[in-house]
């Protein structure tokens, strides 16, 4: 357990503090191009589903990394099965996917259960 939660972050980040920590934003199809994509942040985007075990494994370390920066960047969630529309314009075929925007403008993307300082290190790249 220790090494899953060095890999992939847990639900309770001590570096993170505050009782209130900040929840990715869930975004539909029809406000992702007005949330995500005007964003003046840096945007990440975790397209799941429900029925998707990888998609829960990877969710706490989405979490962390909507709590820790919160303000900075915008952690979003959207559901890959209500809004397939959204995945073909982006080419996604596998889930969970996590597409980094800035501008606009995709900038990274990640594929896959991976670990959270990955998907931290990535996004600390668009902060500069």
């Amino acid at each position: 357990m220790g090494l899953f939660k060095n890999l992939f972050g847990s639900k309770k980040d001590d570096s993170v503090t505050g009782s209130a920590k900040a929840e990715p934003r869930h975004v539909t199809g029809d406000e992702f191009d007005a949330v995500v994509l005007q964003s003046e942040i840096p945007a990440v985007v975790d397209f799941w589903a429900e029925w998707c075990g990888p998609c829960h494994a990877i969710a706490p370390s989405v979490a962390n990394l909507a709590a820790e920066f919160e303000g900075r960047a915008l952690v979003t969630k959207l559901n890959a099965d209500d809004y397939p529309e959204i995945l073909s314009r982006y080419g996604i075929m596998g889930i969970p996917t996590l597409i980094y925007f800035k501008g606009g403008q995709e900038v990274d993307r990640v594929t896959g259960v991976t670990g959270y300082g990955t998907l931290k290190s990535k996004l600390e790249r668009l902060l500069v």
